[in-house]
């Protein structure tokens, strides 16, 4: 064998062997592939419309705990599938713990404001004194002629929602919240409302002197009180029901805002506080099916789908084995009555309140590139702008 020979022998096994060497081993060539993101797409254009998804109170713990309880196994929910994702941080400007109020006003702004306060601006103090306006992304939509749509289980009033369409330094002035969306600075307001609140945003109508009925004879919208009241003609339905039922309001939502040439940001809230531990770690696993039957209906290369949260809770995995149901002894617990501040199940704790630590931001489709690494909660704004290669205007 000559010199030569045995130089390219010796290169071919050394290259042999460092493959091997190298190579991932079988089990997690198998964990790679079945936890490949629901579709390899870089998305790099720009986008026409945006969908954010908004789960109240689901930080990291509570996606994995959704994942055990509703799968037997972590990282089987559709969204921990989705290529791009970062940690938000949510604190307010004077705290460390958020409420809704701040968290969601500073995704919709990107402006941090004080707990308590519906985007406005931090000088504002809660319930005496007014920030200035900070101007929201369904505010750019409307001014730019997008449709748009929000979506809640909760009071259509409430903090989160309220968030992307009024102003107010008290989150808890339903009263004087709720009319704002028929009296919108830009744009004609929001186009497809939907959410709970009904008996207690119609007590505090009616101390301020007003009405459903009057708001809807006022401005030629009517307000229905269920879902199926609403006729399919309506392009702009009002729906403020004592119950919302989020999968069929949203996919009604999106047939309609799908229609609109010109785009459109849909808003999507369901509650995942986990005082109730099962009931909220149910509603994060119904809310992922929702996600994944939105994403089978949109095109992901002029669409981009965010996936977060206002604030993290109080709530640890500690324990549990495979095969076993996580949340062993929840059913003694609510016999019981469960209304500890603290809950203590066989491999479940939760510290029934609001927490610090940073919350999933999770993201797909056109410009979701935008979501990387840690951030202040205030970046989502503006990922979202980006993703419309919008610019943001200095505060009102």
């Amino acid at each position: 064998m000559t010199n030569l020979a045995r130089r390219l022998l010796v290169s071919a096994l050394s290259a042999s062997l460092a493959a091997t060497a190298f190579a991932a081993p079988a089990w997690a060539q198998d964990t790679a592939q079945a936890h490949a993101p629901s579709r390899d797409v870089a998305a790099p254009g720009r986008a026409k419309n945006v969908i954010l998804f908004l789960a109240d109170a689901a930080g990291v713990s509570s996606l994995n705990a959704a994942s055990l309880m509703a799968h037997g196994e972590p990282m089987k929910l559709h969204i921990q599938q989705w290529p791009h994702l970062g940690l938000s941080e949510t604190s307010p400007v004077d705290q460390f713990v958020s409420d809704s109020a701040n968290g969601m006003s500073s995704i919709m702004t990107g402006v941090k404001t004080r707990n308590g306060v519906i985007s406005q601006t931090a000088d504002a103090v809660r319930g005496r004194q007014d920030g200035a306006p900070a101007k929201t992304l369904l505010e750019y939509a409307e001014e730019r002629g997008l449709r748009t749509g929000v979506i809640s289980s909760q009071s259509i009033a409430d903090a989160t929602p309220a968030a992307t369409y009024a102003h107010s330094n008290d989150r808890g002035k339903w009263g004087e919240i709720f009319p704002q969306a028929f009296s919108p600075r830009f744009g004609d307001g929001v186009d497809v409302l939907f959410g709970a609140g009904r008996q207690k945003i119609g007590e505090q109508l009616a101390a301020r002197g007003t009405s459903f009925d009057a708001l809807s004879q006022a401005h030629e919208r009517p307000i229905y009180a269920r879902l199926d009241e609403a006729p399919t003609s309506n392009a702009r339905p009002v729906v403020v029901a004592d119950r919302m039922d989020v999968r069929a309001a949203t996919l009604r939502a999106l047939d309609l805002l799908q229609a609109a040439p010109e785009g459109y940001l849909l808003v999507v809230e369901w509650d995942a506080h986990t005082d109730d531990v099962r009931k909220g770690l149910q509603n994060i696993a119904d809310f992922d099916r929702l996600i994944a039957e939105v994403e089978g209906r949109v095109d992901l290369d002029d669409t981009l789908l965010l996936f977060t949260a206002d604030h993290s809770f109080g709530l640890q995995v500690d324990g549990g084995r495979r095969g076993e149901p996580v949340l062993e002894g929840y059913e003694a617990w609510k016999a019981a009555g469960g209304d500890d501040d603290v809950v203590r199940l066989k491999n479940v704790l939760v510290n029934r309140t609001h927490t610090a630590e940073e919350v999933p931001a999770l993201a797909i489709g056109a410009g979701a590139d935008g979501v990387r690494g840690y951030f202040p909660n205030t970046r989502l704004f503006h990922v979202m702008m980006e993703a419309w290669g919008w610019s943001a205007a200095a505060v009102d």
